[in-house]
């Protein structure tokens, strides 16, 4: 397995430990984070109104296609055209009103707007988001 990466051992946080002297086996990000690769796509980040949610501008996302959306989960969704990712909440409507579901994206950023979805806004699903690559500027 030539030019895979090497997990060498765990490090601590906090306190500092003595340094393990094995390397486990090469590590493969595509074993380890893709799990349906036909499913699967990779997309880059701009902006920061996820930040609260540990992914900032310029992160990579990793997105799975076949995963239901469900309450609470982050997603890559096109709202009227425009691509987004943001938190899913879905509500019950009010009792008695005759509404529906209410579908809201929410931003983990204060500085950023819920988008609530209004009757006859298109919403399109593009994927649940089941990791982030974070790169730190060197």
């Amino acid at each position: 397995m030539a030019g895979k990466a090497k997990v060498s051992g765990t490090v601590a946080a906090g306190f500092p430990s003595p340094a393990e002297q094995y390397l486990e086996p090469p590590l493969d990000l595509n074993d380890l984070l893709v799990k349906r690769p036909a499913a699967t796509y990779f997309v880059r980040v701009e902006g920061d109104s996820m930040i609260g949610a540990g992914i900032h501008d310029k992160d990579l996302l990793v997105v799975d296609r076949s995963l239901r959306p469900a309450d609470g989960d982050i997603i890559i969704a096109s709202v009227d055209g425009e691509f987004t990712v943001k938190t899913l909440r879905l509500e019950n409507g009010e009792r008695g009103t005759g509404n529906g579901r209410v579908v809201r994206l929410e931003p983990a950023n204060r500085k950023y707007h819920a988008i609530t979805l209004k009757r006859g806004q298109q919403l399109d699903y593009f994927g649940k988001v089941t990791a982030c690559i974070h790169q730190f500027n060197a």
